[in-house]
This record gives structure tokens, sequence and C-alpha cells, in this order.
């Protein structure tokens, strides 16, 4: 009985997945709004009511791949910062981490990029969450260290911010330089994607130094 269930269970794992797989694949030219469960189903080769057996609806499948392109992420987010004391090793294994992943994954971070200000709420949802969390851990990183002395809880959290949102925006860029059209050089736009955002981690970085040195910018509102 348990050597039966335990196919099931992974017939049913592997279904799951080809529905993940099948749904990224026709998002690649549309909006997770305006994909049908019965194009999704018709590409696994199941019947429109086998879908429901591993989703309630679109959007529940919509906040998985959100898991599948971004959940793995923080291990590697967290390995980074555990890199103290070299400022400039820590941005230049960020950018590489981040353009290998969307080398990697593309189909997923276009989906993240499209559906993040999308028309699915609970997508948005999911995004935001796992963006916060991001800023939460390396908000929890930066505090520990050194530099951090004197910085309130509201700053790190500022900070951190601004370390995702750049994340998030190097991401994009680098998949719109795996995107050009023939006649251009995607490994020069790759080289120039990689080469401004090391300078904007260095401008931020250079910020993070001075912060506490005027407070002519630090007003309170």
């Amino acid at each position: 009985m348990s050597h039966t269930f335990g196919i099931r269970q992974t017939q049913k794992l592997k279904t799951r997945q080809a529905l993940l797989d099948a749904a990224l694949r026709l998002l690649e030219h549309q909006s997770l709004s305006s994909l049908g469960l019965r194009e999704v189903t018709r590409a696994v080769g199941v019947a429109p009511a086998a879908f429901y057996r591993h989703f309630t609806d679109l959007a529940e499948l919509g906040v998985a791949l959100v898991e599948e392109a971004l959940g793995s992420l923080h291990g590697l987010v967290a390995d980074l910062l555990a890199e103290t004391g070299d400022a400039e090793l820590r941005i230049t294994r960020t950018v590489d981490l981040i353009a290998r992943h969307v080398r990697a994954q593309p189909a997923h971070f276009r989906f993240v990029a499209r559906e993040r200000h999308g028309g699915s709420s609970r997508v948005r949802a999911a995004i935001a969450t796992q963006l916060d969390s991001f800023t939460v851990e390396v908000a929890r990183a930066f505090a520990a260290e050194p530099g951090s002395q004197g910085w309130t809880e509201e700053d790190l959290r500022m900070l951190a911010g601004l370390y995702v949102e750049h994340m998030v925006l190097t991401a994009s860029a680098f998949l719109s330089a795996y995107e050009t059209e023939s006649g251009g050089d995607p490994a020069a736009d790759e080289r120039e994607v990689g080469r401004v955002a090391r300078n904007r981690l260095r401008l931020i970085t250079l910020g993070r130094r001075h912060w506490l040195e005027d407070d002519t910018f630090r007003s309170r509102d």
C-alpha cells in the first residue's frame, strides 16, 4: 500500500510541476490575467478538472511560480551577507549572483518583473512579501556589522530596501540585455549592465559609510 501511495505522490508532484512549467512557457508572451486554465491543462495533456487537484485557481499557481523564482535565493543572499570585510568583493559577487540566476531562469524573472505590478493582487502580494523578507534579512545582517554602530532600525531598513530594490532593477536590466534583438551584442550589453550595477552599489556603500557624519539630510518629517 505504501509503495502504491509513494508512486501516486510522485506522479502528483510530476503533474504539478508540469502545470507550473507549462504555465511559465505560456506566460512568456502574456500576463497571468490573460492566461486560460484550459490553455495550461491542454499544454500538459490533462483534463481541466485535474488542475484543481494541485491549485485552487491560476492565482495560486502564480504564487507558486513566485516561490520558485525567489524562494531559493534566500539562502544564497544569506551566504553573500555573511561575507563581511571586503565591500568590493561583496559588490562583485552580488552582481554576479543576479546575472547568473537571471541567465539560468529568465522566464521566472520575466514573470516576476511583469506581475510585480500586474493584475493579480495575490501574486503582487506574494512578490511584495518575498521582497520584504529579503529586506528584513539584509537589514538584520547589516545590523550585526561594525559599520552599523549608531544606525537606527529605521535607517538600516531603509538601507536594506535600497539594496533589495537595486537587485530587482539589476535583474530587470539583465533580462533586457539577454533579450537584445538581432544586430545587437548581448554579451556587451550584459557587461554594461554589470558595470552600472556595481557602480550603483559602490555609491550606496559610500553613502552608508558617511551617513552618520552629517545629519543635514537625516531630518525626520
